[in-house]
Protein backbone atom coordinates (compact mmCIF):
# COMPACT_ATOMS: atom_id res chain seq x y z
CA UNK A 1 0.00 0.00 0.00
CA UNK A 2 1.30 3.44 -0.96
CA UNK A 3 0.55 5.18 2.33
CA UNK A 4 2.77 2.71 4.20
CA UNK A 5 5.78 4.06 2.28
CA UNK A 6 5.33 7.55 3.76
CA UNK A 7 6.72 6.56 7.15
CA UNK A 8 10.20 5.54 8.32
CA UNK A 9 11.76 2.13 7.88
CA UNK A 10 11.48 -0.23 10.84
CA UNK A 11 14.20 0.79 13.29
CA UNK A 12 16.99 -1.57 14.30
CA UNK A 13 18.89 0.70 16.67
CA UNK A 14 18.04 2.60 19.85
CA UNK A 15 19.02 5.86 18.16
CA UNK A 16 16.59 5.33 15.28
CA UNK A 17 13.82 4.58 17.76
CA UNK A 18 14.55 7.87 19.53
CA UNK A 19 14.56 9.74 16.21
CA UNK A 20 11.14 8.32 15.35
CA UNK A 21 9.82 9.33 18.79
CA UNK A 22 11.22 12.83 18.30
CA UNK A 23 9.58 13.04 14.87
CA UNK A 24 6.20 12.04 16.31
CA UNK A 25 6.66 14.48 19.21
CA UNK A 26 7.40 17.36 16.81
CA UNK A 27 4.54 16.47 14.46
CA UNK A 28 2.13 16.45 17.42
CA UNK A 29 3.24 19.98 18.38
CA UNK A 30 2.87 21.19 14.77
CA UNK A 31 -0.64 19.72 14.53
CA UNK A 32 -1.64 21.47 17.77
CA UNK A 33 -0.30 24.81 16.45
CA UNK A 34 -2.10 24.43 13.12
CA UNK A 35 -5.35 23.49 14.88
CA UNK A 36 -5.14 26.52 17.16
CA UNK A 37 -4.35 28.92 14.31
CA UNK A 38 -7.16 27.50 12.16
CA UNK A 39 -9.64 27.91 15.01
CA UNK A 40 -8.53 31.52 15.61
CA UNK A 41 -8.83 32.38 11.91
CA UNK A 42 -12.35 30.93 11.70
CA UNK A 43 -13.32 32.71 14.92
CA UNK A 44 -12.05 36.07 13.61
CA UNK A 45 -13.87 35.67 10.28
CA UNK A 46 -17.18 34.77 11.91
CA UNK A 47 -17.34 37.14 14.84
CA UNK A 48 -19.41 40.35 14.81
CA UNK A 49 -16.52 42.72 15.62
CA UNK A 50 -18.24 43.73 18.83
CA UNK A 51 -14.86 44.50 20.47
CA UNK A 52 -13.40 46.41 17.55
CA UNK A 53 -12.52 49.45 19.70
CA UNK A 54 -10.43 47.49 22.21
CA UNK A 55 -6.82 48.48 21.51
CA UNK A 56 -4.96 46.28 24.01
CA UNK A 57 -5.26 43.22 26.22
CA UNK A 58 -2.25 42.54 28.39
CA UNK A 59 -3.19 38.94 29.17
CA UNK A 60 -3.49 37.97 25.50
CA UNK A 61 -0.24 39.77 24.67
CA UNK A 62 1.52 37.95 27.51
CA UNK A 63 0.21 34.58 26.30
CA UNK A 64 1.20 35.00 22.66
CA UNK A 65 4.63 36.33 23.69
CA UNK A 66 5.53 33.52 26.10
CA UNK A 67 3.94 30.54 24.33
CA UNK A 68 6.30 30.36 21.26
CA UNK A 69 9.51 30.22 23.37
CA UNK A 70 7.99 27.50 25.54
CA UNK A 71 7.09 25.48 22.44
CA UNK A 72 10.64 25.92 21.09
CA UNK A 73 12.07 24.66 24.39
CA UNK A 74 9.93 21.51 24.17
CA UNK A 75 11.34 20.91 20.66
CA UNK A 76 14.96 21.92 21.35
CA UNK A 77 15.60 19.86 24.48
CA UNK A 78 15.03 16.38 22.98
CA UNK A 79 16.74 17.53 19.79
CA UNK A 80 19.94 18.50 21.63
CA UNK A 81 19.79 15.27 23.60
CA UNK A 82 19.72 13.26 20.36
CA UNK A 83 22.57 15.26 18.86
CA UNK A 84 24.80 14.36 21.81
CA UNK A 85 23.75 10.70 21.62
CA UNK A 86 24.68 10.55 17.94
CA UNK A 87 28.24 11.68 18.67
CA UNK A 88 28.76 9.46 21.68
CA UNK A 89 30.86 6.28 21.30
CA UNK A 90 30.86 3.93 24.30
CA UNK A 91 33.58 1.27 24.57
CA UNK A 92 33.38 -0.24 21.06
CA UNK A 93 34.35 -3.91 20.79
CA UNK A 94 35.11 -3.57 17.08
CA UNK A 95 36.38 -0.93 14.66
CA UNK A 96 35.53 -0.97 10.96
CA UNK A 97 37.23 1.29 8.42
CA UNK A 98 35.08 2.15 5.42
CA UNK A 99 36.40 3.85 2.29
CA UNK A 100 34.27 5.22 -0.54
CA UNK A 101 35.43 4.88 -4.13
CA UNK A 102 33.93 5.63 -7.51
CA UNK A 103 31.76 3.58 -7.38
CA UNK A 104 32.07 0.92 -4.69
CA UNK A 105 32.88 0.58 -0.98
CA UNK A 106 35.85 -1.09 0.67
CA UNK A 107 35.85 -2.40 4.26
CA UNK A 108 38.68 -3.14 6.65
CA UNK A 109 38.29 -4.84 10.03
CA UNK A 110 41.02 -2.97 11.89
CA UNK A 111 41.15 -5.36 14.85
CA UNK A 112 42.12 -8.26 12.57
CA UNK A 113 45.17 -8.34 10.32
CA UNK A 114 43.84 -9.98 7.18
CA UNK A 115 40.15 -9.07 6.88
CA UNK A 116 39.44 -6.50 4.21
CA UNK A 117 37.33 -6.65 1.08
CA UNK A 118 35.58 -4.59 -1.55
CA UNK A 119 31.82 -4.47 -2.00
CA UNK A 120 30.24 -4.02 -5.43
CA UNK A 121 26.64 -4.00 -6.54
CA UNK A 122 25.49 -7.34 -7.95
CA UNK A 123 24.46 -7.26 -11.61
CA UNK A 124 22.70 -10.63 -11.71
CA UNK A 125 18.94 -10.31 -11.94
CA UNK A 126 17.03 -13.14 -10.27
CA UNK A 127 14.19 -13.59 -7.82
CA UNK A 128 16.52 -13.97 -4.83
CA UNK A 129 18.26 -10.59 -5.14
CA UNK A 130 16.94 -7.11 -4.51
CA UNK A 131 17.52 -4.95 -7.56
CA UNK A 132 20.22 -2.24 -7.22
CA UNK A 133 20.78 -2.77 -3.47
CA UNK A 134 22.29 -6.28 -3.32
CA UNK A 135 26.09 -6.54 -3.01
CA UNK A 136 28.58 -9.32 -3.65
CA UNK A 137 30.31 -9.01 -0.24
CA UNK A 138 28.10 -8.22 2.74
CA UNK A 139 29.44 -6.47 5.82
CA UNK A 140 29.07 -9.00 8.65
CA UNK A 141 28.67 -7.49 12.13
CA UNK A 142 27.46 -8.73 15.54
CA UNK A 143 24.35 -7.25 17.13
CA UNK A 144 23.93 -6.03 20.72
CA UNK A 145 27.43 -4.54 20.70
CA UNK A 146 28.84 -1.06 20.16
CA UNK A 147 30.84 -0.84 16.94
CA UNK A 148 32.92 2.13 15.83
CA UNK A 149 32.85 3.05 12.14
CA UNK A 150 35.68 5.11 10.64
CA UNK A 151 34.67 6.49 7.26
CA UNK A 152 36.70 8.26 4.58
CA UNK A 153 37.02 8.47 0.80
CA UNK A 154 39.73 7.93 -1.79
CA UNK A 155 38.39 10.26 -4.48
CA UNK A 156 35.25 12.40 -4.10
CA UNK A 157 32.73 12.98 -1.32
CA UNK A 158 30.41 10.02 -0.67
CA UNK A 159 27.86 9.42 2.09
CA UNK A 160 27.50 6.10 3.90
CA UNK A 161 23.81 5.83 4.77
CA UNK A 162 21.59 3.16 6.33
CA UNK A 163 18.16 4.60 7.25
CA UNK A 164 17.01 1.78 9.57
CA UNK A 165 20.13 2.29 11.73
CA UNK A 166 19.92 6.11 11.77
CA UNK A 167 23.33 6.39 10.13
CA UNK A 168 24.25 9.00 7.54
CA UNK A 169 27.86 10.15 7.56
CA UNK A 170 29.93 11.74 4.82
CA UNK A 171 33.04 10.07 3.44
CA UNK A 172 35.40 12.99 2.73
CA UNK A 173 38.85 12.65 1.09
CA UNK A 174 41.65 13.36 3.55
CA UNK A 175 39.36 13.24 6.58
CA UNK A 176 38.32 10.36 8.83
CA UNK A 177 34.82 10.65 10.31
CA UNK A 178 33.57 8.32 13.01
CA UNK A 179 30.18 7.18 14.25
CA UNK A 180 28.81 4.57 16.62
CA UNK A 181 26.76 1.61 15.39
CA UNK A 182 24.51 -0.53 17.57
CA UNK A 183 21.99 -3.08 16.27
CA UNK A 184 19.13 -4.53 18.29
CA UNK A 185 18.48 -7.77 16.45
CA UNK A 186 19.74 -10.01 13.62
CA UNK A 187 18.80 -9.27 10.04
CA UNK A 188 19.95 -7.79 6.73
CA UNK A 189 19.88 -4.02 6.34
CA UNK A 190 20.33 -1.96 3.21
CA UNK A 191 21.53 1.51 2.38
CA UNK A 192 23.00 3.54 -0.46
CA UNK A 193 25.40 6.38 -1.06
CA UNK A 194 23.35 9.55 -0.51
CA UNK A 195 25.82 12.11 -1.85
CA UNK A 196 25.94 12.69 -5.61
CA UNK A 197 29.41 11.41 -6.49
CA UNK A 198 29.40 10.92 -10.25
CA UNK A 199 27.75 9.08 -13.08
CA UNK A 200 27.31 5.80 -11.17
CA UNK A 201 26.25 7.37 -7.88
CA UNK A 202 23.07 5.30 -7.76
CA UNK A 203 25.04 2.04 -8.03
CA UNK A 204 26.79 2.16 -4.63
CA UNK A 205 24.59 0.04 -2.35
CA UNK A 206 25.40 -0.90 1.24
CA UNK A 207 24.39 -4.21 2.79
CA UNK A 208 24.93 -5.22 6.42
CA UNK A 209 24.17 -8.61 7.87
CA UNK A 210 23.68 -8.65 11.64
CA UNK A 211 24.43 -11.98 13.35
CA UNK A 212 25.10 -13.16 16.90
CA UNK A 213 28.58 -13.09 18.39
CA UNK A 214 29.29 -16.84 18.09
CA UNK A 215 28.50 -16.85 14.38
CA UNK A 216 30.55 -13.69 13.92
CA UNK A 217 33.60 -15.32 15.54
CA UNK A 218 33.11 -18.37 13.31
CA UNK A 219 32.95 -16.08 10.25
CA UNK A 220 36.16 -14.32 11.34
CA UNK A 221 38.00 -17.62 11.74
CA UNK A 222 36.90 -18.88 8.32
CA UNK A 223 37.31 -15.66 6.32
Amino acid sequence: MTWLKLSFQNSNSPLMEQLIFFHDHTIFIIIMIMTTITYMMLFIMKNKFINIKISENQMIEFIWTTTPPIILIFIAMPSLHLLYLMDEIKCPILTIKIFGHQWFWSYEYSDFSNIEFESYMMNELNKENFRLIEVDNKTILPFKFNIRLLISSDDVIHSWTIPSLAIKIDAIPGRMNQINLFMNRPGIYFGQCSEICGINHSFMPIQIESINLNKFIYWIKNF
